[in-house]
């Protein structure tokens, strides 16, 4: 492994790169950024999180969409459109994700809100998450969200530790959600489970550097190495280890390390 200064060294230099409002505008993030109030930011952000995949033009462009498709208000839409409203979805898709993953994607969040007051909820049903990390979180959420009925092509969409899935972008959202500082990216809107507690997103990018770093002996994008890689960040922030998110997705994407 890299000498442990010298790599918190760096990664703290990323960090202070990317984890600042220039950041914002042409990433995923964007999308719920802009919103105000808490049920907005949830679901905008949901869709962000689980759309982003591919292309980050794309993404942002068929997030944009659906926003609109939702009157740029989706906590109002979901809470109260009639079916009739659902017609402007019909022909949407962004990679594999359709209608059909669309609508139920609708279809659950209009059911969950009908029985809670915020989606965090739905991965932290009790008062406090007490945890180790989110796995058990992202568990709960994808059982929970596939507890009504359901088209089986959907499930493919929402990850689970289960299925040895890293969980990309689900442990964004959570990122997203719980991480608070004053650098203005993440929302910290939820107070339930605490940033020591969140898992490092990991995809082949971010694994691929980490493995160059010596954070990682395989560069594998599984469950495994996403929490494998959490515990060495933790060595050098115990309280925040996903933050070096922000300076691994810059390694490998932004600068191609």
């Amino acid at each position: 492994m890299t000498d442990i200064t010298d790599l918190k060294e760096l990664l703290e230099e990323k960090v202070a790169l990317y984890n600042r409002p220039a950041f914002i505008d042409n990433d995923p993030v964007c999308i719920p950024h802009r919103f105000v109030k808490k049920q907005d930011i949830e679901i905008s952000g949901l869709f962000a999180a689980v759309l982003a995949w591919g292309n980050r033009t794309s993404i942002i462009n068929s997030c944009t969409k659906i926003m609109g498709y939702m009157d740029n208000a989706p906590y109002q839409f979901i809470t109260q459109h009639a079916d009739t409203d659902l017609k402007r979805f019909l022909h949407f898709a962004h990679r594999t994700f359709n209608t059909t993953d669309l609508l139920y994607f609708i279809e659950f969040l209009s059911w969950h809100y009908g029985r809670s007051d915020t989606l965090e909820n739905a991965f932290v049903p009790g008062k406090r998450y007490t945890g180790s990390n989110v796995r058990e979180a992202l568990i709960h959420f994808n059982h929970y969200f596939f507890s009504i009925e359901h088209p089986e092509r959907t499930r493919k969409h929402v990850a689970t530790p289960e299925r040895n899935s890293a969980c990309k972008r689900l442990n964004m959202y959570l990122r997203w959600m719980v991480r608070t500082d004053n650098k203005g990216v993440d929302f910290g809107i939820w107070k339930k489970m605490l940033p020591a507690q969140l898992v490092c997103p990991l995809d082949v990018h971010v694994a691929r550097v980490a493995h160059r770093l010596g954070l990682l002996e395989s560069d594998k994008a599984d469950w495994k190495n996403a929490e494998l890689l959490t515990e060495q960040l933790a060595r050098l922030n115990p309280q925040d280890p996903a933050v070096y998110d922000y300076a691994l997705f810059g390694l490998g994407v932004a600068e191609r390390f």
